[in-house]
């Protein structure tokens, strides 16, 4: 790689990073933000959930990464062509291919990279974050739930127990369950057990209050009165599986007795073209993020920032990649566009860049866009100058 390569592929990259761990740091914290109920509702520790944190992470780089490298490579070739630079480098008669090579290269290093991410990382920290989510909830009314605290269960159930001992005996059992339409119900008993399979609860020397939505009310006390727990354990006990959580192995030959792929094959149709397909995004944005910026321009005759021009575009083509995956899971004969669409616009972006020409904005845009920009420039103007005052 020349020296002139080396320099733009190190202040791309440089950016990318800068631009890569602020905004993945941000969305990570929203992610795991919202799920601080599994250290609020089930007891477990700091490092749980930071494991979890862990866990989530692998699902966001794939999502960001593309437009990290959009806004690496825009603001790089910008600064660069702000600074004359890139101006420099066509006097000198140096081959367009200088600026482009370095950025193609951090876009296919990118792009392997989101390849292992997405295929082989992401899937296995789905099933670990599910399982671990399934765990904590799984025992939760034999060890986790605090002594004389309300917790909900699940929605519309809500439980309080004065004491827990030994053998999953509970004793001041306190359980209200809204879950059914028709009736609302409310148990006390003295004392319970769990069963050791925990789908069962017990309950001794109790009454239950009915209410119907009526407004009628019945009491009826009981010796011994089986609450049954299998409906909560089966949703809180065991991981779910989706199409997102299967490996690469299993998408390409998929089990035909598996029941959650007899249930919706066309989603996991759908996984495994994204999958093999969204690697393609870094090369594509960095090619479009190229014919945006990647020659000198005169920043007289640019009305829109190169940067939100290069961002509406990819936007635009990520939206119509999750579109048209959304489309394949009950059409199959739109299966070759979750490849065809991201393809057609990196040729098209090939074909601008090999015979040199620019992206410019449709002639009203712009000057609808310059007469915006002249008036919101003459109102901060007058208003930065104030009125002016005379003397009485």
């Amino acid at each position: 790689m020349k020296l002139l390569e080396l320099y733009i592929f190190r202040r791309a990259f440089q950016m990318f990073l800068v631009t890569l761990l602020p905004v993945l740091t941000i969305i990570w914290t929203i992610q795991v933000l919202g799920r601080i109920n599994l250290v609020t509702d089930t007891g477990q520790s700091i490092g749980s959930f930071a494991t979890l944190a862990t866990f989530i992470l692998p699902t966001i780089i794939p999502v960001v990464l593309p437009f990290a490298i959009v806004i690496g490579v825009t603001q790089t070739l910008n600064a660069m062509n702000n600074d004359s630079e890139l101006a420099v480098i066509d006097a000198a008669g140096s081959a367009r291919s200088v600026i482009y090579r370095p950025v193609i290269l951090l876009a296919v290093l990118m792009a392997a990279f989101s390849f292992l991410i997405t295929n082989f990382v992401e899937p296995a920290s789905r099933v670990s974050a599910r399982e671990m989510v399934a765990e904590a909830y799984a025992d939760l009314l034999s060890s986790v739930i605090e002594e004389k605290t309300f917790r909900s269960i699940e929605e519309g159930l809500y439980v309080q127990i004065s004491e827990r001992h030994s053998n999953r005996v509970l004793t001041g059992i306190f359980l209200v369950d809204y879950r059914d339409p028709n009736w609302d119900l409310i148990y006390y008993a003295r004392e319970g057990s769990i069963a050791e399979d925990g789908k069962t609860l017990t309950m001794r020397d109790g009454e239950v209050h009915r209410k119907a939505k009526d407004g009628r009310i019945s009491i009826v006390k009981f010796v011994s009165y089986a609450f049954d727990l299998s409906s909560m354990t089966e949703s809180t006990g065991e991981a779910p599986v989706f199409s997102s959580d299967r490996s690469l192995a299993f998408l390409l030959n998929p089990d035909p007795t598996d029941k959650t792929f007899l249930a919706s094959p066309g989603s996991f149709r759908a996984e495994l073209h994204r999958r093999l397909s969204d690697w393609i995004l870094p090369i594509v944005f960095a090619l479009l993020s190229l014919v945006v910026t990647g020659g000198a321009r005169s920043s007289r005759r640019a009305r829109l920032h190169p940067m939100v021009v290069a961002l509406a575009i990819c936007f635009a083509l990520r939206w119509l990649t999750f579109y048209v995956t959304n489309l394949s899971r009950n059409n199959y004969s739109i299966t070759p566009l979750i490849y065809g669409v991201p393809i057609a616009f990196g040729l098209l972006a090939i074909f601008m860049l090999a015979t040199n020409r620019q992206l410019t904005m449709p002639s009203l845009l712009t000057d609808f866009t310059g007469r915006w920009v002249g008036k919101a420039r003459n109102r901060l103007v007058n208003g930065a100058s104030g009125p002016k005052g005379g003397t009485a």
